[in-house]
C-alpha cells in the first residue's frame, strides 16, 4: 500500500486512490499531498482492516468497493438529468431509457451510460449494436440516447456551491485539444446553474460545448472520478473534497445525490416548467 505515513490512517483527511493513476490522478495526488492531505493508493480493490479515510478519487468500479465500508458519501447527478434539461439547454433530443427500449431504435444515435462506464459512449449505427441481454440487465441498465451532433469546442467546468470553480477547454472538433476556461463558457456555465443548479449535487463537474455556434451542456460527471485536464489543481481539489466526502457530513441538500451502488439515482425534482415529460 502506497502512503505518506501509515501511522495517519485515521486521519479524516485520507484521500484514497486506485492501484492504476491516470496523469490527471498523479496531479490530484500530488496536489492533495502538497494541501497536507494524506494519500493512500491501494495496489488491489481490497481495504486493509487499519484504513480509514475521508475521500477517494477513482473510477466507478473501485468507488463502489472501497466507499460504502469506509464511509465515504459519493454525489452524483441524477441518471435523467440531461434528459430532463429543456433544448435550450442541450441543442439537441436526449433520452433516458431502460436499455432494452434503446434495443428497438432504427437510426445513429451517440448512446452512452449516465453516471458509470457500462455502456460504451459512443455513436451506435442502431439498437441493434448495444450490448445485449446476455451482458447487461435489459430491464433495470438505464442510457441516454441522444442525437448525433458534432462539437466544436468542448470545456470542463468544476462546479462548486453554484459557481464555476475553475475549468478547462479539453477538445476541439472531437480532438483532444487542452486549454484555458473560457469566458463564454464560463458565462454559460454560471446560467445553467442559476437557472437549473438545484437539480445538482453542490459539487459537481460538467462538460459543455458549441453546437454550430451556440453553448450546450454535454453532460455532467461526477467530480471524484473526472480528470481535470488543464482546471487548477487546487480548485479542483475543492469541488473533489465535497464530491466524495464523509458520509455523515453530507448536507440535507446533497443527501439526495448520493450514489447508492447498483440502484436508481434521483435528485431534487426540477422545476416542471424547465424539464421534459
Amino acid at each position: 500500500m502506497n502512503t505518506q505515513t501509515a501511522a495517519t490512517h485515521e486521519h479524516p483527511t485520507t484521500l484514497v486512490l486506485p492501484p492504476r493513476l491516470t496523469a490527471s490522478a498523479q496531479t490530484m495526488r500530488a496536489t492533495a499531498q502538497a494541501r497536507g492531505l494524506v494519500t493512500v493508493q491501494l495496489p488491489t480493490f481490497d481495504i486493509p482492516a487499519e484504513l480509514r479515510a475521508g475521500h477517494l478519487h477513482a473510477g466507478p468500479d473501485f468507488a463502489d468497493r472501497v466507499a460504502p465500508p469506509l464511509g465515504i458519501g459519493l454525489l452524483q447527478a441524477p441518471e435523467d438529468w440531461l434528459a430532463r434539461l429543456p433544448h435550450t439547454w442541450t441543442g439537441r433530443h436526449i433520452a433516458a431509457m431502460p436499455i432494452r427500449e434503446a434495443y428497438e431504435l432504427r437510426r445513429p444515435a451517440f448512446i452512452k451510460s449516465p453516471n458509470d462506464k457500462q455502456i460504451r459512449a459512443m455513436v451506435y449505427s442502431d439498437g441493434s449494436r448495444l450490448p445485449g441481454p446476455d451482458e447487461v440487465d435489459a430491464e433495470t441498465t438505464v442510457v441516454l440516447v441522444s442525437d448525433v451532433v458534432e462539437f466544436s469546442a468542448e470545456y470542463r467546468l468544476y462546479l462548486l456551491d453554484g459557481t464555476v470553480h475553475t475549468g478547462s477547454r479539453y477538445a476541439e472538433h472531437g480532438r483532444l485539444s487542452l486549454g484555458p476556461l473560457s469566458a463564454e463558457a464560463t458565462s454559460f456555465g454560471t446560467d445553467l446553474l442559476a437557472e437549473c443548479g438545484q437539480a445538482l449535487p453542490s459539487a459537481i463537474v460538467v462538460d459543455v460545448g458549441k453546437i454550430d455556434g451556440r453553448w450546450a451542456v454535454i453532460e455532467a460527471n461526477a467530480a471524484w472520478a473526472s480528470g481535470m485536464y488543464t482546471s487548477d489543481p487546487q480548485r479542483a481539489l475543492d469541488v473533489l473534497l465535497r464530491a466524495a466526502a464523509p458520509a455523515h457530513t453530507c448536507t440535507a441538500r446533497d443527501r439526495p445525490f448520493l450514489r447508492s451502488p447498483g440502484t436508481q439515482v434521483h435528485g431534487q425534482p426540477m422545476d416542471p416548467s424547465h424539464g421534459r415529460t
